[in-house]
């Protein structure tokens, strides 16, 4: 029964731990390919606190589509068996340093007209946070012109000031690696998504046949939710700025 009072979110649990270093680390869990697939490039970054110094237990899950822009749907993402899932996951070390061994993602479907640009979603688990953060990794256009175009239209990008989606975009090295460092507050805090509204850790009813790209951050999550089979649903706040969000969590096993 509705009385017109506003819904509240739970309050959220004391943090505790992290415990990371039981059950969660699992064997070439940030191997998603094998060494000399072809194709295979190292995403790798470090994660950062506030005032810049590495965050040495955290921990990060990625999830993305395959070259050719399909999202691989099978159990056992946490298998190494040669069967490419899309999905991985990876502790840092003392520097706050990590990395992965992946296939780069392909440009996605939308059912609203072009592919939208290529990217990885990210789940962040680090200290003092009371639930995960999510946020995106974007490829570089690499001089693409077709790339290019697909960044600058992309919604979420574009409801973003410069500075911000600065956050978003990985960088090219000079060895063609990717890189993506994920600062968790303060001066250039890499964007994370809140929803806002709604049922905390869920999309609208309405957000039910698109590809997401999306990121939550700091909502009481239910079931995880699939992060590349929903839409960007309107009215979230990304970072105090009205965006179009969308949100993700890489399926677990």
């Amino acid at each position: 029964m509705s009385d017109g009072t506003p819904r509240l979110r739970p309050t959220p649990g004391q943090t505790v731990g992290p415990f990371f270093g039981f059950a969660l680390p699992y064997d070439r869990g940030h191997e998603l390919v094998d060494p000399g697939t072809p194709g295979a490039v190292r995403l790798h970054g470090r994660v950062l606190d506030g005032a810049g110094r590495p965050v040495p237990d955290a921990l990060l899950e990625i999830w993305h589509a395959d070259p050719s822009g399909v999202v691989v749907r099978r159990t056992g993402a946490m298998l190494r068996d040669g069967t490419f899932t899309g999905w991985g996951r990876a502790a840092t070390d003392r520097e706050g340093g990590f990395w992965f061994r992946t296939l780069e993602p392909g440009p996605t479907p939308s059912a609203s007209g072009p592919r939208r640009p290529a990217m990885i979603a990210v789940a962040v688990f680090a200290r003092g946070l009371t639930d995960r953060l999510f946020t995106r990794a974007y490829l570089p256009d690499d001089g693409d012109p077709e790339r290019a175009a697909a960044l600058a239209r992309d919604p979420f990008l574009a409801g973003l000031e410069p500075e911000r989606r600065a956050t978003l975009l990985a960088a090219r090295e000079p060895d063609g690696s990717l890189r993506f460092d994920v600062r968790l507050q303060g001066e250039g805090e890499t964007v994370f998504l809140d929803l806002g509204q709604g049922t905390p850790g869920h999309a609208p009813p309405e957000a039910a046949d698109d590809l997401a790209h999306g990121v939550v951050r700091g909502v009481a999550a239910g079931p995880p939710p699939d992060p590349l089979d929903l839409p960007d649903p309107g009215g979230a706040v990304l970072s105090g700025v009205p965006s179009p969000p969308s949100r993700g969590v890489p399926p677990r096993a």
